[in-house]
């Protein structure tokens, strides 16, 4: 009996473990409708949701990871401070944009890991008309992800970070990768992997040019 209880056990803890995972990139796509050309130069990286130490951390890692000869990255926090579930109002997230000539905007989110991927492979993936700019996506996010408390227990989650041109008003959306739902017990060690497999991929579909 306590044999089959233990086998019990153990195959209900599978599914578990096969999630916890660490992160990967499990969508990757470059919108072909973006004909912009050469090299961006001046990016804001943002963090949206999570604890205000680990947004910080995050975009401190990103933008270190971004930066290279020609092109100069800047945390969020240095224009916009904010405290834990404080949305930015995004016309004063636009007025920094103007005035820092900021000509990209790289935005990541945690989202809840039951939410699954639409991404099938072998098909064509097309965003959510909402993600098309920047202005449509924040408006479409925000009211989701700064609930009072949203993600502060979680211990799996997704993370999605979308690479915004700023050239037209509101944004044009160049790229947008999700993770696989990871382990997000260690916050240090994912936010070291995830700006990892992001630069990663934001070299291979050509929006960063190689670090030399």
């Amino acid at each position: 009996m306590r044999k089959q209880s233990l086998l019990f056990m153990a195959v209900l803890a599978i599914p578990a473990l096969l999630l916890a995972s660490s992160p990967k990139m499990e969508l990757s796509w470059k919108n072909p409708d973006y004909k912009g050309a050469g090299v961006f130069k001046n990016i804001l990286v943002l963090a949206l949701n999570g604890k205000v130490e680990n947004r910080a951390e995050f975009e401190d890692e990103l933008t270190a990871a971004i930066t290279r000869p020609g092109v100069q990255a800047t945390q969020s926090y240095v224009f916009l401070p904010r405290p834990n579930s404080t949305p930015i109002d995004i016309k004063d997230l636009k007025e920094v944009i103007q005035e820092q000539n900021f000509d990209a905007i790289v935005v990541s989110r945690l989202t809840k890991a039951e939410i699954k991927t639409t991404y099938v492979p072998g098909e064509v993936y097309t965003p959510l008309p909402e993600y098309g700019n920047f202005a449509a996506f924040y408006g479409f996010v925000t009211p989701e992800i700064y609930t009072p408390g949203y993600l502060e227990k979680e211990k799996i989650a997704r993370v999605e970070t979308n690479f915004y041109a700023t050239a037209k008003t509101n944004g044009q959306l160049v790229w947008t990768g999700t993770t696989n739902a990871f382990d997000a017990n260690s916050a240090m060690k994912a936010i070291k992997d995830l700006v990892k497999i992001t630069i990663k991929e934001l070299e291979k579909n050509a929006v960063l040019p190689p670090k030399s």
